[in-house]
């Protein structure tokens, strides 16, 4: 019944002339969406979490920290998960995860409801699809428009999170913290259920081409081999090459001048500097916005232009973006024009540096080795997220934090000239 029922939706498609291709970036959009509202909304309904159980800040935070390390810590096994069994296979699991461990968190009344819920399953289930499903979706169904596939889907991440954690604190001022972590559960079952219902692996299961091609390709044979060896054989082909370590180096720096630094950091920032906190949820709320703009616009770009410098003028603006706001005047005005710059480049970079990665490493190892490329991100925001705190601690101040990142991302830009166009091409296809 099920087959039946999304052989009818894949036909219902052709009919109009719609490639099913699309049909998966819509799913995996949706997952998207939640999975990183699942990772952000916890850590805004720290306070009235502890006003309500009676369990100090500490105790709440340290399950946070686990999230975010286990997160990091799965997603450069995502991409050999994602080779052995599919698309498909690892959201089913991935959205099981997600909706149990959101049920765990919504209904938390003890300490191992705590541990488990938003400890451990809300940071093994969005790493087990990561960014890889991205990576992936872009690369086995889409020959043309992969930088706009890229873009789409990139830009659901941070969008999703800082889009859901300004309304899980409004809903929870007026409905209660655990009406404010429903919205993200509901959205996580429905998004589930159907990808569960209507995804496919490759286009090949329903006779396509990939979007942009004429012939149905051959399926490629699958992986039997242990998908923890595939991730570490993905670690070892993606080592051998300079372009990966360029690619490790610049994205790390961009977890540091992103996740590491304003969605941790930005809203104490704005409240050092006397603004309110309902305005610093604002600019925060703008850059999900803007970044969402700004990285389907990548994504665009990066289907006509030279990926490298693309991603030295994407890194070069959020330096100079970061700079300009510890010395401007913390205006309204200007933590608008702020907002709106640094939200246009917050996940910018996502496009070009998968395309990048897959160009250099192929459809199918691409996005395995990626998964190491994007494990780099968040362990340098992880780090990040933890050095501006202390740094606060001890000299009462975030400026040294922003400039450091504003300088590191300046560093980024010059990485790329370092990157030659022969370095880019797949040896396979050489």
């Amino acid at each position: 019944m099920l087959s039946q029922s999304r052989d009818a939706f894949a036909a219902m498609l052709a009919r109009r002339g719609i490639h099913y291709g699309w049909a998966m970036v819509f799913l995996a959009f949706l997952h998207a969406v939640f999975a990183s509202a699942s990772m952000g909304v916890p850590s805004v309904l720290i306070v009235p979490m502890s006003q309500d159980l009676g369990w100090s800040l500490g105790e709440l935070s340290a399950p946070q920290g686990l999230r975010l390390a286990l997160f990091g810590l799965t997603a450069p096994f995502a991409g050999g998960l994602m080779l052995r069994y599919g698309p498909r296979a690892m959201i089913t699991v991935a959205g099981a995860c997600l909706v149990v461990g959101l049920y765990l968190a919504v209904t938390t009344t003890t300490k191992w409801q705590l541990w488990l819920g938003q400890g451990i399953l809300l940071g093994i289930a969005p790493g087990l699809t990561a960014s890889q499903i991205s990576s992936v979706i872009a690369s086995r169904w889409f020959k043309d428009r992969q930088g706009m596939v890229l873009g789409v889907l990139g830009g659901t991440s941070a969008a999703g999170m800082l889009l859901f954690m300004p309304l899980a604190g409004w809903v929870s001022i007026g409905w209660g913290w655990r009406v404010a972590m429903s919205i993200p559960m509901a959205g996580a079952v429905i998004s589930w259920l159907l990808f569960v219902w209507l995804a496919r692996d490759r286009p090949q299961e329903i006779g396509l081409p990939l979007y942009g091609e004429t012939e149905v390709q051959p399926t490629p044979p699958p992986y039997r081999t242990n998908f923890v060896r595939l991730s570490f054989s993905a670690l070892s082909i993606g080592s051998k090459r300079w372009i990966f370590w360029v690619l490790v180096f610049s994205f790390g720096i961009c977890g540091i001048s992103s996740f590491g630094l304003t969605q941790s950091h930005l809203v104490p920032f704005c409240g050092d500097l006397g603004v309110p906190y309902g305005t610093a949820a604002w600019v925060l709320a703008t850059i999900g916005v803007f970044d969402l703009i700004g990285t389907i616009g990548s994504g665009w770009l990066s289907d006509r232009f030279d990926n490298r410098w693309l991603l030295g003028w994407y890194y070069g603006l959020r330096g100079l973006s970061l700079i300009w706001l510890v010395y401007a005047n913390p205006s309204f005005a200007m933590l608008s024009i702020f907002a709106i710059v640094y939200g246009l480049d917050f996940i910018a970079t996502l496009p070009p540096t998968i395309r990048l990665t897959v160009g250099a490493f192929g459809r199918e190892m691409g996005p395995a080795v990626f998964g190491w490329i994007f494990a780099s991100h968040h362990v340098a925001a992880g780090l990040m997220a933890f050095g501006a705190g202390v740094s606060r601690d001890a000299i009462g101040t975030y400026v040294p934090a922003f400039l450091f990142a504003g300088v590191l991302c300046l560093f980024a830009t010059a990485s790329f000239f370092f990157l030659r166009k022969s370095a880019l091409q797949n040896p396979a296809m050489a």
